[in-house]
């Protein structure tokens, strides 16, 4: 799974690199969802597993994990549960305990990268 993100990102950060004249990647900081699935240091294993191939020889991956968030389906209200409670949080405002959408926590994006 991380393999196949790590793929997409450096895809990302390649065409970045080609339309900006960049030649060497420095470091690039990902960020990522509570909810997503993902493995931080599966994710840094891809990624050392994978720069050497591509051209990407000592670059640096940070990782950041964003905590999820819910939007309450009774009250609107957007509240962050514990990991623990995720998909059965009581909302704080007005007690309601099924139904809330995620608002925050499934994304995966680059934040940001630097290269010369």
């Amino acid at each position: 799974h991380e393999m196949s993100l790590i793929t997409s990102l450096l895809s990302i950060i390649r065409e970045e690199m080609e339309r900006h004249a960049r030649h060497r990647l420095l470091q690039v900081r990902v960020r990522y969802g509570a909810l997503a699935n993902i493995v931080p240091e599966a994710l840094s294993v891809a990624f050392e597993r994978s720069y050497g191939r591509d051209g990407f020889e000592g670059a640096v991956l940070q990782t950041e994990e964003i905590p999820h968030s819910l939007k309450c389906s009774h009250c609107g209200q957007i509240f962050s549960p514990s990991r623990q409670k995720c998909f059965s949080a009581p909302c704080p405002f007005c007690g309601e305990e099924q139904g809330h959408s995620i608002e925050v926590g499934r994304e995966l994006y680059i934040q940001s990268m630097e290269a010369e």
